[in-house]
């Protein structure tokens, strides 16, 4: 082999190593960036910007002008809106990808926390249920709920069945109002949830059940509400209502929403960096 052979190999092999370390380079960067905007009102923007682009192609395709004319306009304009827009957000990914991690914990230590918080929230449900103390109990997954935490009092304190009694304890500073639950965090309380216009609630269902109705209608958050007057558990997601129920199905329906959400979340994990997932 000649001088000029060897080094055409090893020149070729640079370039093929090269290429490899700047795709996976990419990959890492929208991974992150992703897992950054996952969980927020972002993700709806991310979701309008590729349907506007598939307008956009489709117009091209069928060659209609006017309606190309206005997606280009907007494509144009609108990402000096979301900047000034969702600046707040932008802020906050920023300083997130600051100080974020690479690695996080694994899909067992995940799972074993839902389990905990699960407990955590039946246990406190149940002995409010039992005296007729009044809850509301929001727990944020995929879209994001910083703007009604920002309603309330920030607490990001551990979870546990006692703190939440103790919340909701009458004629306490933080009572009135909803607690909000962040991943394994009390967020906030006495936060302030959007109440649902729907006319079909039944007239004999108070605030806490309208202001339960009214955060599933715009969030996939899942809804705690303990009736001050009857004692009964209700939940809502989905701009659904579930009411009565007792404390096995409450627990139940609880564990099949939490630990079936931690079950995908792990298992998409599984293309991440030595299985482990953003946290």
């Amino acid at each position: 082999m000649s001088f000029l052979d060897f080094s055409f190999a090893d020149f070729s092999l640079f370039r093929l190593l090269s290429n490899t370390i700047d795709i996976l380079l990419v990959w890492f960067v929208i991974y992150k960036l992703i897992m950054i905007v996952k969980g927020t009102k972002a993700v709806q923007l991310v979701k309008g910007i590729f349907v506007i682009l598939l307008v956009k192609i489709i117009s091209d395709q069928f060659h209609l002008q006017t309606l190309g004319w206005m997606m280009e306009q907007v494509l144009l304009w609108g990402f000096l809106a979301i900047a000034i827009i969702f600046q707040p957000e932008l802020r906050r990914a920023l300083e997130q990808l600051g100080r974020g991690r690479f690695f996080s914990r694994s899909g067992h230590q995940e799972e074993e926390e839902q389990e905990k918080l699960i407990e955590a929230i039946a246990k406190a449900v149940d002995y409010m249920a039992k005296r007729r103390i009044g809850a509301l109990i929001s727990l944020e997954r995929e879209t994001g709920m910083g703007d009604y935490i920002e309603t309330g009092i920030q607490l990001h304190s551990k979870i546990s069945a006692e703190l939440l009694i103790n919340i909701f304890i009458p004629n306490t500073p933080l009572h009135d109002g909803a607690v909000i639950l962040q991943k394994n965090q009390v967020a906030a309380a006495a936060c302030y949830l959007p109440l649902s216009e729907s006319p079909f609630i039944s007239k004999e269902l108070g605030t806490r059940h309208r202001a339960a109705l009214g955060i599933s209608e715009v969030t996939d958050s899942i809804t705690i509400v303990v009736s001050e007057e009857t004692g009964s558990v209700s939940v809502t997601k989905n701009g659904e209502l579930h009411r009565e129920l007792k404390s096995d199905q409450f627990k139940e329906m609880l564990t099949k929403e939490l630990l079936s959400q931690s079950a995908k979340q792990t298992s998409s994990a599984r293309w991440n960096w030595r299985g482990k997932k953003n946290g």
